[in-house]
């Protein structure tokens, strides 16, 4: 893989790419919010050597830093296509986590018919429906729960809530200790995390998904509502979904096998 620099007006967007340019399909990974690249070491080591790759540390993430906590994420879309357009990058298929799941369904509003494919992994439905008013207005709020909470309960909280793996919830430890010099810095990245998402969704646009898509979601998430939202999003549009037993939030990390012939299946079957 090798490491590259996207420049914006807020700052420099760091992403690593393979291009082994044995397929046009190319295998974008985007990470959920607070964590970085390595949140996908155990896809980008099965895919590598087979398909086109690419994964960033997003806005204001890791290596993706300084940067200015002013854009949206139309904003983090508009880059993303600059990225693969500079790349030359003709068929991708968008794995988000997460937030990246929902910067997915951006990309796809803000580009329709752009993507080759879509894997949304413990991430919700971006439609104003699917939301209530109480989990919006929380949602613009967090930066001052993240700034009040200590540092050392946040760290074991953050990495051992989103996993059920030793593997999982080392990862995230690992992450979670890039902004261990620096909480604000932390508090700040979630909380304007969180308010880009809430006003993505009243913006209340379609955010249609108008490619092949999958769902895929831990069957122990324990992040807000993931589960429901999953449910509910299968059940009103149809898409496929997958659960993931003995698998949290980061369901990836916890069962990485199990997912990775997901994604590969997934991508046998794109026309």
């Amino acid at each position: 893989m090798i490491e590259k620099i996207h420049s914006t007006r807020c700052g420099e967007i760091h992403y690593y790419i393979n291009k082994i340019e044995r397929e046009e399909k190319t295998l974008v990974f985007l990470p959920g919010l607070t964590a970085d690249h390595r949140l996908f070491d155990k896809q980008i080591e099965y895919f590598e050597d087979k398909y086109n790759v690419l994964v960033w540390d997003a806005p204001g993430h890791a290596s993706s830093w300084p940067f200015s906590f002013d854009f949206s994420l139309a904003d983090k879309a508009t880059w993303l296509n600059e990225i693969m357009d500079k790349e030359g990058i003709k068929e991708p298929v968008i794995i988000g986590q997460s937030m990246g799941g929902y910067l997915g369904q951006a990309y796809m509003e803000q580009f329709p018919g752009k993507l080759k494919g879509f894997i949304s992994i413990d991430s919700a439905p971006l439609q104003k429906s699917y939301m209530t008013g109480i989990e919006l207005w929380l949602l613009k709020r967090m930066e001052p729960v993240y700034r009040c909470y200590p540092w050392k309960a946040l760290l074991k909280s953050g990495s051992q809530g989103v996993a059920t793996s030793e593997y999982g919830r080392k990862l995230m430890y690992d992450m979670m200790m890039v902004y261990n010099e620096d909480h604000k810095r932390y508090a700040k990245l979630a909380g304007h995390g969180f308010k880009m998402l809430a006003n993505a969704i009243e913006a209340d646009l379609p955010y249609k998904i108008d490619c092949p898509a999958l769902l895929i979601c831990g069957k122990e998430d324990k992040a807000g509502s993931a589960k429901s939202y999953n449910s509910r999003w299968h059940k009103r549009t149809g898409l496929p979904i997958a659960w993931i037993s003995e698998a949290g939030h980061n369901s990836n990390t916890d069962q990485p096998d199990e997912i990775n012939h997901l994604i590969e299946d997934f991508i046998k079957n794109l026309c």
